[in-house]
């Protein structure tokens, strides 16, 4: 660990950033042109006093885990987060054939997005970011490890997974998912980490297994579901996905459908998180 280099390159970083990238307010009484310590603790999930030691190279050595925080605290682009995980002492992610931190650009996109929930996920459906719109319509997702992080492997192992979703809807939605992973297995041929999905998928769901021999395949653009939300009942949403070149990220952004959905994901807003529920599920998010 380059605890004097780390700490150089947060600090700079942090002062370079202007607080509209990372969504935050740039009120008349701010001092700094860049992002206040308190703010970056905030959008990274960690103490203010952790960030100030990182900057006095004081600290201990952050985990992976932090490091991403950071990364997408500060926007850092795919070159800049790799060097921090160098200085910090860390190989850089992933060794799983695509980046499991979201890109700089897709991540400005989600910030422009505001009170439009969105998301950006890996060609696998690994939730990487999302807004805070998107936390209210479909819960905090970007915190799994292990297999769970794949919507397609908790929609097939999890019932709880399913219980966002219309009865009606839920054989499209599976067989929506199952194709889309065929289309990334295709480009990803011979890649153990899907290939390692698609085998424990198999040894964990029959439901997967009878999908995945009828061959689909299919990469998820556009569509339209149904949210049962908890809190606020049906939402009818429509699905827009923007996709990177090389297909390895993409941003989903969720609109309202019709003017009801409209009025209840204003009122969602109002409500805001308080006593959300940790274990809300929603269809899956592609």
């Amino acid at each position: 660990m380059q605890r004097e280099q780390l700490a150089d390159f947060l600090r700079r970083r942090r002062e370079a950033i202007r607080p509209a990238e990372a969504g935050v307010a740039d009120g008349p009484r701010r001092r700094t042109s860049g992002l206040r310590r308190e703010e970056v603790a905030m959008l990274a999930g960690m103490s203010t006093d952790y960030v100030v030691r990182l900057e006095q190279g004081r600290s201990s050595r952050p985990s992976v885990q932090l490091l991403g925080a950071l990364a997408r605290a500060l926007r850092l682009s795919e070159d800049e987060r790799d060097h921090l995980f160098h200085l910090a002492g860390h190989q850089p992610p992933p060794a799983d054939g695509v980046a499991r931190l979201a890109r700089a650009g897709l991540m400005r996109m989600l910030d422009l997005l505001g009170d439009t929930p969105a998301m950006v996920l890996s060609d696998l459906g690994e939730i990487l970011a999302q807004n805070r719109a998107a936390a209210l319509l479909t819960g905090d997702h970007v915190d799994f490890t292990g297999d769970r992080r794949y919507t397609v492997y908790r929609w097939f192992t999890d019932p709880a997974a399913r219980s966002g979703a219309p009865a009606e809807e839920q054989e499209h939605l599976a067989r929506q998912l199952v194709a889309d992973l065929r289309a990334a297995a295709g480009r990803r041929s011979g890649d153990p980490v899907v290939t390692g999905l698609v085998e424990r998928l198999q040894a964990a769901s029959d439901d997967f297994s009878r999908l995945w021999a009828e061959h689909e395949v299919s990469v998820r653009r556009a569509d339209r579901k149904t949210v049962l939300h908890p809190r606020v009942g049906p939402l009818l949403m429509d699905c827009e996905t923007l996709l990177t070149p090389d297909l390895g990220q993409q941003l989903l952004v969720l609109t309202p459908a019709d003017p009801e959905t409209r009025e209840r994901l204003d009122l969602l807003r109002v409500l805001g998180t308080q006593s959300f529920p940790t274990d809300h599920t929603t269809p899956p998010a592609r």
